[in-house]
């Protein structure tokens, strides 16, 4: 199994950057794909970015695109989403996801691609 953590929310003013970090312990050689995914009150869970460990290919929503990006460290015990030119739709609780089982590069911007998932942490943009 792998555990993973979420750090680096917080409130911030529209335009300015945020770092979040996600922490993975347990089977991590295991992880195939990390995701991060947003949930914004009354709204579905939706992709935000991933990161494939084959090739270090990444991928993005369109809304981030340009503005995000998610790296991980050499390890993959890491894996971080720095955002920048924060707006205030990007407002949500933020999850981090690791994918064991690899899923399909079709299917790695659906939440179901994912087996494990941290607690969340909360980004709040104000205009």
């Amino acid at each position: 199994q792998v555990q993973l953590v979420e750090s680096g929310g917080g409130l911030v003013q529209a335009g300015d950057s945020l770092r979040l970090s996600c922490a993975a312990s347990g089977r991590t050689f295991s992880i195939h794909t990390m995701g991060w995914f947003r949930q914004a009150p009354g709204n579905e869970r939706e992709f935000v970015a991933t990161i494939r460990r084959s090739g270090g290919h990444t991928y993005y929503a369109d809304s981030v695109k340009g503005r995000f990006t998610v790296c991980r460290d050499k390890d993959w015990n890491t894996v971080f989403l720095q955002m920048n030119s924060l707006k205030p739709e990007d407002t949500a609780v933020y999850y981090c996801a690791a994918d064991v089982s690899r899923s399909m590069l079709s299917e790695i911007r659906k939440p179901s691609a994912y087996e494990s998932w941290g607690q969340g942490t909360q980004v709040t943009v104000s205009s």
